[in-house]
């Protein structure tokens, strides 16, 4: 658990601060536009929850990890981030841009999630241990 928190821990901070950033850079999260750059955020997630299934399967179960293990693992990290980020995004919301609209933000949440969810999949599906034989 340890691990996951750890993880899920760096993916929210990056994934907060990316608001933050964009925010400075002068890019809104308001309205139904996304600039092409926004894209990149998917990198945060993605990297961040490959790095720490990967140590976990390194680390803690010896490189031997089936898909649910690893889809387990990667759902955790990707829950305790979440909640970092979303953290972040109401303190980005009722602090710093403060004439964005919460439904359109929520949107946005709930699109990172899926996305998340298919990371989770793919991530899982690259790191598992390959059966050896068929039964």
């Amino acid at each position: 658990m340890k691990n996951a928190f750890v993880s899920g821990l760096v993916v929210g901070v990056f994934s907060g601060t990316w608001l933050f950033v964009m925010h400075t850079f002068g890019y809104s999260n308001s309205g139904n536009h996304v600039y092409p750059i926004e894209y990149l955020s998917i990198l945060i997630p993605l990297i961040g929850v490959y790095m720490g299934v990967k140590s976990y399967k390194e680390n803690e179960k010896d490189n031997k990890l089936s898909f649910f293990e690893a889809l387990f693992q990667s759902f955790r990290i990707l829950v305790i981030g979440g909640i970092v980020a979303c953290l972040a995004g109401l303190v980005y919301l009722n602090y710093v841009d403060q004439g964005n609209n919460f439904l359109g933000f929520s949107g946005r949440l709930l699109g990172g999630a899926l996305i998340g969810v298919l990371i989770c999949v793919a991530v899982s599906l690259a790191l598992m241990n390959r059966a050896s034989k068929l039964d």
